[in-house]
């Protein structure tokens, strides 16, 4: 299996399908909250849908420069999620992450492997591998802050 194939796997795996590192992923975490729950906020911690969009807006970002586009994502504005006020909205923000998570999967699926030794945009940022590992391990670790939030807002409840 080529190291590009690899690496989507990885993503999807954490985002959509996997089970093998955290035994949940993305998808199993988010398909059962309301909107109500994803937008409690506990503490000075993030919401569960800050957190959601957070991760699709780098993901998002990522797409675009492997489209050909510029980085033109900015840290600063990585957690400017809109207000949800409905299930509807918090459906479309899961369903943008889901499409984002496969477009992204799909666009690396394609990549040759020796693109992952390729400077990734400047010379600061690293090479392709660098950010596609990282973009693997932050969303791991989102995934944790949001099964924690999750069972906190579902103690509440009960």
């Amino acid at each position: 299996m080529s190291t590009t194939s690899q690496l989507a796997k990885r993503f999807r795996e954490v985002l959509l399908d996997g089970k093998w590192i955290a035994n949940t992923n993305f998808k199993d975490q988010l398909s059962d909250v309301t909107w109500e729950q994803v937008t409690t906020k506990i503490g000075s911690l993030n919401t569960v849908a800050m957190l959601a969009f957070h991760i699709d807006y780098y993901i998002a970002g990522l797409i675009n420069v492997f489209e050909g586009g510029d980085l033109e994502i900015r840290d600063q504005f990585s957690f400017d999620l809109p207000p949800i006020e409905s299930q509807k909205q918090w459906e479309e923000l899961l369903n943008k992450l889901w499409d984002d998570a496969e477009k992204f999967a799909s666009l690396l699926e394609q990549m040759p492997d020796s693109k992952m030794n390729e400077v990734f945009v400047d010379q600061k940022y690293g090479t392709y591998l660098r950010n596609i590992d990282g973009m693997i391990e932050h969303c791991y670790y989102h995934l944790g802050q949001i099964t924690l939030i999750k069972k906190l807002i579902l103690s509440k409840q009960e």
